[in-house]
C-alpha cells in the first residue's frame, strides 16, 4: 500500500485526510506541483488507486486519530487538509493537527448549520482556511446568472474585476477581428487574455485573430463586461426565475443566494422530507415535491418558459440529461454542475451551456494558499487561482506588497516569459487594464494569465 517519498523531495510535506473526489483532485494538482503527500482514508480501495496512480504515502485508518496522525508524519507536516465527507471529522482532524504538530490546516465543512459560524470556527481552531464546495458552486452559478452571455465568470479583486469566458457565435462581429482592432473598434475596457480552438489554447498578441467558435476568456471591471456584450450583440437579458433540479445543500445556497438578488426560485425535490424543510429554509421559494427527470413533471411546471436552469442532482447523468433536455424545449440559460471528471472531453462536445465543476473549485482555492504559504519571497503571494481550458492555462492574482523587480518598469521594457500576459492590475479598488507604459507598484494586486502552471511569486513572470 504505502509507497517511498519521493527522492530530492522539494515543496511542502502535506497530509490530506479523504481520498474522495475533492481528495483525489487535491492530490493530482499539488503532487503535479512536485509537493510531499501522505494520505489518510478508511477506505483502503479509495487509498490504493491513488497510491498506484501517484509517487504518494498511504496509510488506512481515521485521520482524527492520534496515532494515525503521528504515522502520518504530522511532526514534520507543513499543512493538514481535511475533506472527508463528514464535517465533524474534518474539524477534529484539525483540530488534533494544530495541537500535535506545527503546521497550518484546511477543513472541508458544508453544512448549512455551520456556514454562519466559519469566522468564529476558523478563529478559535486557527484554522487557515475553512471552504465549503456547495457554497463556492453557488456563488459561481450565481455569477453566471448575473451575466447570462457568458459560459463561465471568475473574480478577482474582491469582485471588482472579472474573468469571463464565452463562445464566439455564428455571424458576430468579432469573428475575423484582430484583438487590437477589437480593442480600438468595440472596445478598450476588456482585455482578451486566452482562446481556445480545436483543442489548442492561445496567450493571444494584438494581432491574434478571432474566428466564430473560438472559447474566448477576458478580463474587465465587473461593469464593462455587460457593455462589451452588447456591443458584440449578444445582449445578456436579465434572469428573472430559475428552475433548480434536486433539493440538496448546493440548491440551498443557491436558493438563498438568487432570493437575495430579487430572482423568484422553484425547486424541484423528489424527497418529501427534504422538500418540507427546504420550505421551511425558503419560505420565499416554490418547493415541488416531484421526480425532476419526468418529462411530464417540468412540462407542468412551466421548463419551457424559465429564464434559466440549473440540475444540481447528486447524479452527473441526471443533470447531463436535464440540462440537454432543457436546450431542447426552452430558451433558458442552463448551467450544469458535474461532480466527476470522467468523460470529461464528451461533456466538452455536448452543448450543456455553462458546466460547474465543484471538486475544483474547491481544488483551486486549496492550491493558491499552498503556492502562496510556499512563496520563498516575501514581496508577493498568490491570492487566487483559476485553471483554464482544463488546467492547459492559469489565471494568477499576485498581491504584490513590496518593491522588486517588476516594479516600477514599464511593462514593455519587463522581460516577460513567453505565453504569458499580464491582464489586469487593482490599484486600492481601480481596476486598470494595462497598456506598455503602465508599471506594476507595491500595493498592486495583479492578474497574470499563462500556460506555464505553478508560479508562487510574481518574479516568476520573468525569464
Amino acid at each position: 500500500m504505502a509507497k517511498d517519498h519521493k527522492q530530492g523531495k522539494r515543496g511542502l510535506n502535506i497530509i490530506i485526510v479523504g481520498c474522495g473526489k475533492v481528495g483525489a483532485s487535491l492530490t493530482e494538482q499539488l503532487y503535479k506541483e512536485g509537493h510531499d503527500i501522505t494520505l489518510v482514508d478508511r477506505s483502503s480501495d479509495r487509498l490504493q488507486a491513488l497510491t498506484d496512480m501517484y509517487d504518494v504515502m498511504g496509510i488506512v485508518g481515521n485521520g482524527a486519530s492520534y496515532k494515525i496522525q503521528r504515522e502520518a508524519g504530522i511532526d514534520n507536516a507543513d499543512l493538514m487538509i481535511a475533506v472527508t465527507d463528514s464535517d465533524e471529522l474534518n474539524l477534529l482532524c484539525c483540530t488534533v493537527a494544530k495541537r500535535v504538530g506545527d503546521c497550518a490546516a484546511i477543513a472541508r465543512v458544508r453544512t448549512p448549520d455551520y456556514s454562519d459560524d466559519v469566522s468564529y470556527l476558523k478563529e478559535k481552531l486557527g484554522l487557515a482556511m475553512i471552504i465549503n464546495p456547495e457554497m463556492e458552486a453557488a456563488n459561481e452559478i450565481t455569477h453566471v446568472l448575473s451575466l447570462p452571455a457568458a459560459l463561465g465568470v471568475n473574480s478577482f479583486a474582491h469582485g471588482q474585476a472579472q474573468m469571463i469566458r464565452f463562445k464566439i457565435p455564428e455571424n458576430n462581429r468579432l469573428d475575423g477581428q484582430k484583438v487590437m482592432a477589437m480593442a480600438r473598434n468595440i472596445s478598450g475596457d476588456v482585455l482578451v487574455c486566452a482562446v481556445e480552438r480545436e483543442k489548442q489554447v492561445f496567450i493571444p498578441d494584438g494581432n491574434f485573430e478571432l474566428h466564430q467558435g473560438d472559447v474566448v476568456s477576458f478580463i474587465a471591471a465587473s461593469k464593462a463586461a455587460k457593455e462589451f456584450f452588447e456591443r458584440i450583440g449578444m445582449p445578456n437579458k436579465p434572469v428573472h426565475n430559475t428552475m433548480i433540479i434536486g433539493g440538496g445543500k448546493a440548491a440551498y445556497y443557491l436558493g438563498k443566494m438568487l432570493l437575495d438578488m430579487g430572482i423568484e426560485v422553484k425547486i424541484i425535490e423528489m424527497d418529501r422530507k427534504r422538500c418540507r424543510e427546504l420550505s421551511v429554509l425558503l419560505p420565499q421559494a416554490t418547493i415541488i415535491n416531484g421526480d425532476g427527470t419526468d418529462e411530464e413533471l417540468l412540462k407542468e411546471e412551466e421548463i419551457a418558459y424559465v429564464d434559466s436552469l440549473v440540475p444540481l442532482t447528486g447524479i452527473d447523468e441526471e443533470n447531463v440529461l436535464l440540462a440537454l433536455h432543457a436546450r431542447e424545449v426552452s430558451d433558458a440559460k442552463v448551467i450544469t454542475k458535474v461532480n466527476r471528471n470522467a468523460f470529461h472531453n464528451l461533456i466538452d462536445k455536448l452543448d450543456l451551456g455553462s458546466v460547474i465543476y465543484p471538486k475544483y473549485i474547491t481544488a483551486e482555492a486549496i492550491v493558491a494558499y499552498v503556492r502562496a504559504k510556499q512563496a520563498s519571497m516575501d514581496s508577493s503571494n498568490v491570492e487566487t487561482i483559476y485553471h483554464m481550458f482544463d488546467s492547459r492555462a492559469e489565471a494568477i492574482e499576485f498581491n504584490v506588497s513590496a518593491s522588486s523587480r517588476v516594479t516600477d518598469v514599464p511593462l514593455k521594457d519587463l522581460n516577460t516569459k513567453d505565453n504569458l500576459l499580464i491582464a489586469c492590475i487593482n490599484r486600492y479598488g481601480k481596476i486598470i487594464i494595462p497598456g506598455g507604459m503602465d508599471c506594476i507598484q507595491a500595493g498592486d494586486t495583479v492578474v497574470i494569465v499563462t500556460t506555464h502552471t505553478g508560479f508562487q511569486n510574481i518574479e516568476d513572470i520573468l525569464r
